[in-house]
């Protein structure tokens, strides 16, 4: 029999109380299994002593963020004078051979990783907005991996596929994620051998990046059907739980937690749903 696994993450935890609502009603109610914790997230502290000690299970990674909020140390070629983030992805990617950067940009991640780690169990690491996939900024996750003793890193390697649905590839975003698709794969090859030099372990495929912002059950269930071999898959998504009757991306990528249809399905396609705590 094939050996299927997924999981399913939800990144941003920790950055308001709506995105804490989403992980632990997607925990308890749905089959949200693993969640990213930002360490400089508004909604940290709530994060840790309200929600994770009700999700037993809950697989949880550092969710290194060098593009929103505020920084844990000071890092001013990556930050406004009142330590606030300002760079965007093309700055990183431009500047991913600067010394002085890269050194910056190191001690942030460790004094995230040790926050988050001296707070819960931390099974892998990612970051926000795949910053940590720039081939420079890899290495340096890996290094902090291996000196934690965390075992998994997510890269960010997605198949190709498309929804049955002309709506999906007519929204303006789409050839963006195109291109965010090419560049993330071209990474994943480098950074594999990365993996294996740190003698760390990471998923197989990613689902979320085609589909970015239109993230729905449509987009995991054609995400999966794609992938018949032996593998991990991780499906990303952004979901809040609003406290009135807001509704947007993160609302329906909430529901996907909820569908106990799509749960069926991802098990009729042969998946086991768990997480990187779980998998060990």
């Amino acid at each position: 029999m094939i050996n299927k696994k997924f999981i399913l993450n939800a990144d941003d935890f920790g950055l308001s109380k709506y995105h804490n609502q989403a992980v632990l009603e997607g925990y308890v109610n749905g089959f949200l299994t693993s969640a990213s914790l930002c360490a400089n997230g508004e909604a940290f502290d709530s994060a840790v002593h309200d929600v994770i000690p009700d999700c037993p299970n809950l697989g949880i990674a550092v969710h290194l963020n060098i593009m929103e909020g505020k920084s844990l140390t000071d890092c001013n070629l990556l930050t406004d004078e009142n330590g606030n983030f300002n760079k965007g992805y093309g700055y990183l990617l431009l500047n991913r051979k600067n010394k002085e950067l890269l050194s910056q940009i190191e001690a942030e991640f460790r004094a995230q990783t040790e926050k988050v780690i001296n707070a819960v169990q931390v099974d892998h690491l990612d970051s926000h907005v795949h910053t940590h996939a720039i081939p420079e900024i890899f290495e340096i996750t890996c290094k902090l991996a291996k000196e934690y003793g965390i075992k998994y890193v997510r890269t960010q390697f997605e198949e190709l596929y498309f929804i049955p649905k002309l709506a999906k590839h007519l929204n303006l975003s789409y050839p963006i994620n195109l291109v965010k698709i090419a560049l993330l794969q071209y990474f994943t090859k480098i950074n594999r051998k990365t993996i294996d030099k740190y003698q760390l372990k990471t998923n197989d495929f990613i689902i979320g990046v085609g589909y970015t912002g239109m993230m729905d059950s449509d987009a995991i269930e054609y995400g999966l059907k794609t992938l018949e071999e032996e593998c991990i898959a991780e499906a990303l998504i952004h979901p809040c739980k609003y406290d009135n009757s807001t509704k947007d991306s993160h609302t329906k990528e909430f529901g996907i937690t909820q569908n106990k249809t799509l749960q069926d399905t991802i098990n009729r396609l042969g998946f086991e749903i768990t997480n990187y705590k779980n998998l060990g």
